[in-house]
């Protein structure tokens, strides 16, 4: 059975010293592979901000993962796409024990420039409640009319505008004056008939498919529905239903009062992406991105397995949506691959978010106290290529140290430490977010505290200014517990990441 549920195991990474490096330089532009869902968590940033304790409703594995860059060997197995296999254990940076994982990662040589796609169909659905009214419908006008500069000449656009009403603006225009007039016809009015918006696009949508073009939906609201249909499976069973016709559905959302878990759940339903904007003044970029980068996918129908051998058994998968697993392998599937997005360091991402990650963990449990050798397992890809019946295989080896003791650390390279300095980060949040959700702010400060003193000391010997930044917001939710809870009852150690261990 596929698991669609946002993952809340108790990981811990880990950190160690290195083993013998697996990165090369090249001359060759190398991209990231991403996939759809959660972008970013710049939800759970905002809230940290403003001086808020976010919940662990605001905060997705996939999303966090998606702002941490992997890199990785050039990508030269002879298809578009390649995928790695990275091994690593290591003590984690909360209560120090040993844990064991691979990141799994894939790269390109395509570039935007280079890839080609087929003439595409969007249906842009934008709400137009009067909660929009003055800058934000502004800022939504401006996003639209710079997405035209990144859509081809072929391209075809709906514009839908929901608020109490749905009115269907232009259908089927060509970028230029046409679909320009129809932007400027967005004005905020009404209440929030997100269904009916959600389903007239999404009929559109489906009325203009043709088998030659893509079928792209996207949707931008600021609220959560109040008026006609309210139900969340009501909506996901629509996402879900024209996904399966081809159309996909990506959703930005925007401010804080939007309902996030449904638009994150609406767009992996729909296998497309999920944005949250911190402000009105960030949608450009993001309409930007997601015609430029989304909107052009690498591969489709894409299948990840990942077989061990008897040294260990799969316990856990991390940074995807779709997955299985059992003792000897996890199977993930991943409906849509595309370029990953942002390469921006923190500090010139013009809202703080960053880019180009798509790294997937898969959490190993070593069998037995002696002594492990050879290769940990294999890792098998499919894909179909976009707009064909043609599937492409792939079968890389995970390599593992020449011996190993269960107990030592030793990391592949260093792509696969910052992994697991990523996931201890993500677990932490998610702990502290849980503790604090249930009043427990003493519990959730002694999480942090421990991953603080742990990254902040691996950041002495590693510059990496996506953990930097991390390590900011961990100061920043430490801050706002203290300020909640001036005197916390600290707990004497943070509670063990697997009890049943």
């Amino acid at each position: 059975m596929w698991l669609r549920t946002q993952v809340l195991l108790s990981l811990f990474a880990c950190g160690g010293e290195f083993g013998e490096p697996g990165l090369s330089e090249s001359s060759t532009p190398v991209s990231g592979v991403g996939q759809g869902g959660a972008q970013d968590f710049g939800q759970f940033r905002q809230i940290l901000d403003e001086g808020g304790i976010p919940g662990p409703e605001t905060l997705d594995d996939v999303g966090f993962f998606a702002e941490h860059r992997f890199e990785f060997p050039d990508p030269d197995c002879g298809d578009e796409i390649c995928i790695h296999g990275r091994y690593g254990a290591m003590g984690n940076m909360i209560d120090g024990s040993i844990c064991t994982v691979v990141l799994l990662g894939m790269n390109t040589t395509q570039t935007l420039e280079t890839v080609e796609r087929p003439g595409m169909n969007l249906t842009v659905i934008v709400d137009k409640s009067g909660s929009m009214s003055g800058s934000p419908i502004a800022e939504v006008r401006a996003g639209l009319t710079a997405m035209q500069n990144v859509l081809q000449p072929d391209d075809l656009v709906t514009l839908v505008a929901f608020g109490s009403d749905v009115e269907v603006l232009v259908q089927q225009a060509p970028p230029g004056a046409l679909l320009q007039g129809a932007i400027a016809q967005v004005q905020a009015s009404g209440s929030t008939d997100l269904y009916e918006g959600l389903r007239i696009g999404l009929e559109n949508a489906a009325e203009v498919a043709t088998p030659d073009r893509q079928s792209r939906v996207l949707l931008l609201s600021d609220g959560q529905p109040t008026e006609g249909i309210q139900d969340t499976a009501r909506m996901l069973g629509l996402a879900e239903a024209y996904q399966d016709l081809g159309i996909s559905l990506s959703t930005i959302g925007l401010g804080n009062s939007f309902d996030a878990p449904l638009l994150r759940d609406l767009a992996e339903e729909g296998a497309g992406a999920f944005y949250f904007v911190e402000d009105e003044t960030a949608l450009t970029e993001v309409f930007v991105e997601e015609a430029s980068v989304f909107l052009v996918p690498l591969a489709e129908d894409a299948q990840i397995e990942l077989s061990v051998n008897s040294n260990w058994d799969v316990r856990g998968v991390f940074g995807t949506k779709l997955f299985d697993f059992r003792s000897d392998r996890a199977d993930i599937e991943v409906p849509r691959l595309q370029l990953a997005g942002r390469t921006d360091a923190p500090d010139t991402a013009p809202q703080g978010r960053r880019g180009g990650g798509g790294g997937i963990v898969v959490e190993l449990l070593p069998q037995g106290d002696g002594v492990l050798e050879g290769d940990v397992g294999t890792i098998d890809l499919s894909y179909r290529i976009p707009g064909t019946e043609d599937i492409v295989t792939q079968q890389v080896t995970v390599e593992g140290p020449e011996q190993f003791r269960d107990g030592d650390r030793w990391f592949f390279d260093p792509s696969v430490e910052k992994s697991f300095v990523t996931l201890n980060l993500y677990v932490a949040f998610q702990q502290a977010a849980e503790a604090a959700s249930r009043g427990d702010d003493g519990a959730a400060l002694g999480v942090l505290n421990a991953v603080a003193v742990n990254v902040a000391e691996w950041l002495q010997s590693n510059s990496d200014s996506d953990i930097l930044d991390d390590l900011v917001y961990v100061d920043r939710f430490r801050e706002n517990l203290l300020a909640r809870t001036p005197e916390p009852q600290l707990p004497p150690e943070p509670n063990p990441p697997w009890p049943q261990d």
